[in-house]
């Protein structure tokens, strides 16, 4: 059997008061969009087609390869919307899912429960329902003495009797694929919005002596939807709570899971450790038996196993094993600190790599160099990497002592074993096992170098 979904897409929303298309208004680090999509894939066997209008540019451009879209001009309410598709899937599929784009919170499952309601079902359609005294705006179900629908009332048009209803009218429906293109184009337009509204199909299908079936959901956080500012607050708490829950279930630690902020699609390994007030986004994958935060920011960076992270902000880096670092750290694009790298208290690294053991003191600067193994960087170390045109590398070797203060400036190479004095200017390369003081630096005498082992 063939399943798909048409997703709508295509409206202003403008009570957002914003040039973003709301549909692309971020939910825990992805669009509202993305979920709704992950969601759908759980259900569907073919892509899916989205109804693109307002920001239609913007929206197919988000989109890519990840769905079909159709263009909705005018905009003449849900019916409408709904029969754009028709030209993509008449003939191309047995089921269609029909919901809205602004409801990323639905699940998987919930999907896939609709779907195994309308195979079982005799009749054209099933939708989704949830019972709740806050109405939200949403239509009330109406239901003949057999269970099945008999109408979907909208809150506008309902009589205080019907606006006494509890059970609503969630907004995702499963359809018999070609009884809906031919139900969409009885739908008459209504006389005071002048649109053709999708509810109306089951209107259609009971005047045809056709069972509606309704698929009570008990989870009435999944069915929030996002029309203002407020609402989209109200789904990323929810969704916060979903995602912070799953991490736990799976064996991270959340002293805090209120104040901890985590994107979906992040990884976390477990018996990791989450402290209050860390946030981390975007495509970030953290290893096993970490403790990060409190107070950490960490955006598409990778960390691996047992390391420790506190009060820092991590961007496009890559961690190793057993590091070390903060408070107060910073790392920047590029950054890679291998494993049982110490990395002090206001320290800064930028496109740049620590090898094994790495140690760099409080209130330094490091970018695009290359540290060998087991080299001591002073505090205050700075790499003079920019000439004010262009950018140069600094690369230092193993068991190389870096004085405090000291600037070295690149384009620069420092052999293994050399030292520098506290504050040297070091301007010319140092050969290894060689100590270089003053300003600009020189060498003074050389070293000789414990052997290791």
């Amino acid at each position: 059997m063939k399943i798909t979904a048409v997703l709508l897409a295509a409206g202003q929303g403008t009570r957002m008061k914003s040039d973003l298309p709301k549909v692309l208004h971020p939910l825990c680090g992805k669009p509202m969009i993305w979920h709704v999509l992950e969601a759908l894939k759980e259900a569907v066997t073919e892509p899916p087609v989205v109804v693109v209008g307002h920001g239609a540019e913007a929206v197919t451009k988000y989109l890519g390869d990840s769905a079909r879209t159709v263009l909705q001009e005018p905009q003449l309410g849900t019916g409408h919307a709904a029969m754009q598709a028709e030209s993509l899937l008449r003939g191309n599929a047995d089921l269609v899912i029909v919901t809205y784009a602004d409801m990323p919170l639905l699940r998987g499952e919930t999907f896939r429960r609709l779907v195994e309601t309308q195979r079982l079902n005799p009749g054209p359609l099933s939708l989704l329902t949830v019972i709740a005294d806050d109405p939200r705006g949403f239509g009330r179900i109406v239901r003949k003495a057999d269970g099945t629908v008999q109408a979907i009332v909208e809150e506008y048009v309902a009589t205080p009797e019907q606006q006494q209803i509890k059970e609503l009218n969630v907004g995702a429906y499963c359809f018999n694929a070609e009884w809906l293109w031919d139900a969409l184009k009885r739908i008459e337009k209504n006389p005071k919005k002048g649109e053709y509204y999708l509810t109306d199909v089951v209107e259609i299908a009971v005047k045809d002596n056709l069972p509606v079936q309704a698929v009570l959901h008990d989870d009435f956080s999944e069915t929030i939807g996002i029309n203002t500012r407020v609402h989209l607050s109200e789904a990323e708490a929810a969704m916060r709570a979903r995602i912070n829950r799953t991490h736990m279930l799976n064996g991270v630690s959340m002293t805090d899971p209120a104040s901890t902020y985590i994107d979906a699609g992040v990884k976390i390994g477990r018996d990791t450790t989450l402290l209050p007030n860390t946030y981390i986004h975007g495509t970030t994958v953290i290893g096993e038996r970490n403790v990060i935060g409190p107070n950490t920011i960490i955006r598409d960076t990778t960390i691996g196993n047992g390391c420790k992270i506190l009060a820092s902000v991590l961007e496009g880096a890559v961690l190793e094993d057993e590091v070390d670092m903060g408070p107060f750290a910073r790392l920047r694009k590029g950054a890679h600190l291998k494993s049982h790298v110490h990395m002090g208290n206001f320290g800064e690294v930028k496109d740049s790599t620590l090898h094994e053991g790495v140690k760099m003191g409080h209130f330094s600067y490091i970018g695009n160099a290359v540290i060998g193994a087991n080299t001591n960087i002073g505090a205050g170390t700075i790499t003079c990497n920019y000439d004010g045109e262009r950018k140069h590398p600094t690369v230092i070797g193993e068991d190389v002592f870096i004085g405090s203060d000291t600037m070295l400036v690149a384009p620069l190479t420092l052999g293994d074993g050399a030292r520098t004095g506290a504050g040297a200017v070091v301007t010319k390369d140092v050969p290894e096992d060689t100590l270089v003081v003053g300003m600009p630096a020189r060498a003074i005498r050389k070293l000789e170098r414990k052997k290791k082992g």
